[in-house]
């Protein structure tokens, strides 16, 4: 199978109000480009020196989503270009983001992750805390950043009871806080359960192997 009919596949399986990043992490630039081609717009990576590499190759006209965790001194080389972080899990680097975005003129979409798995290797604030920032941005703080919405990850697991239970959690809070913050995106789901993360409620998927196929990690 192509890259396009797996694109034009996987397209096939989302509602129309629900948005695809096409996890493009360890994809040359061939690849990328081919799903380019073939109608993809937005591409998400996780490790910024890979991200720049590709984005100073790659069609201006990408929209370059930071999905990974991001290191607070690794914010200002992506600040200039990038279109959404997903992964403010502080308010620490969303200060260092906002500070970032008024030096380059820009008032940068970001996500919140929220933790919701159960899994200690996950990185996001508690709910509490989201709450919090959000507040704070409705007060006036962090003027150069838009708090588009909120970001979330299901355990890994084959439990799909947890799996419904904690994306269902992210989109209750979403729910109740999504007019009186303004909030538009719901990102949850990856490539082994975003139809359950629609089912849910989301928004946004993030995909990468039912697109471009296994990777091959030792290139």
């Amino acid at each position: 199978m192509t890259l396009e009919e797996s694109l034009k596949n996987t397209v096939k399986t989302l509602p129309e109000n629900v948005t695809l990043i096409a996890v493009s992490k360890t994809r040359t630039s061939e690849e990328i480009l081919e799903m380019y081609r073939a109608g993809q717009r937005d591409f998400g990576e996780n490790k910024v020196q890979e991200l720049i590499q590709k984005q100073e190759i790659l069609p201006k006209d990408i929209r370059w989503h930071q999905i990974g965790h991001l290191q607070k001194n690794k914010v200002k080389y992506i600040v200039p270009f990038i279109h959404l972080i997903h992964s403010v899990d502080s308010e620490e680097l969303l200060r260092i983001i906002d500070k970032e975005a008024e030096k380059n003129n820009r008032t940068l979409g970001v996500l919140l992750q929220i933790k919701i798995a159960q899994e200690d290797t996950k990185y996001g604030l508690s709910f509490e805390n989201a709450f919090r920032i959000l507040e704070k941005k409705r007060s006036g703080k962090f003027p150069h950043i838009s708090i588009e919405g909120l970001m979330g990850m299901a355990s890994f697991t084959d439990n799909r009871e947890q799996i419904i239970e904690e994306f269902s959690s992210l989109h209750r809070f979403y729910a109740q806080h999504q007019k009186d913050f303004r909030l538009t995106v719901l990102s949850m789901g990856m490539s082994d359960d975003y139809p359950i993360a629609i089912e849910c409620g989301s928004t946004m998927v993030r995909i990468g192997t039912k697109l471009f196929g296994k990777r091959d990690y030792t290139v």
